[in-house]
């Protein structure tokens, strides 16, 4: 079992996008807890749930550890009751990265709603800290390790 993520996290610049997108979806997510190192999330993606739990205490540099298990949506919208306050919505569209050197990736891209409207971060999952990937025009600033960026302390 490899629970680990790698991931660099943008400002994005324009809503172009959404023109290359494959698909999106809702989400609602909470935090039981939220912590220096580590949170505990409740996250309901339209009609399926998940309780997750990351930290930065068990890996080094860009890899966090992740564990994520799927729950019963009834279940998850009753332990959204238990969250702590700011509670995020947002839209998540899953954008195909161009391939480089064959790996295959995909940009996942949170336009933000509500306390957030405005807010807009793309993110890509890699397979190791140093793995190259093709920028799309449509990217910003990079804020990968800017704490105001992580969706627990927003």
């Amino acid at each position: 079992m490899n629970n680990t993520e790698i991931e660099r996290k943008f400002l994005v610049r324009s809503e172009e996008f959404k023109l290359q997108a494959v698909s999106s979806y809702e989400i609602i997510q909470g935090y039981l807890c939220k912590e220096a190192g580590k949170t505990i999330r409740i996250r309901i993606r339209d009609t399926r749930a998940f309780l997750t739990i990351k930290s930065s205490r068990l890996r080094e540099g860009l890899a966090k550890f992740e564990w994520e298990k799927e729950i019963d949506i009834a279940d998850a919208k009753e332990l959204m009751h238990l969250c702590l306050p700011g509670e995020i919505h947002k839209t998540r569209y899953i954008v195909p990265a161009p391939p480089y050197e064959g790996t295959e990736r995909c940009w996942e891209v949170d336009v933000f709603h509500g306390r957030l409207e405005g807010l807009i971060l793309a993110e890509i999952e890699l397979g190791n800290e140093d793995e190259p990937f093709v920028r799309p025009e449509w990217l910003g600033e990079e804020v990968t390790g800017q704490a105001q960026y992580y969706n627990a302390n927003m």
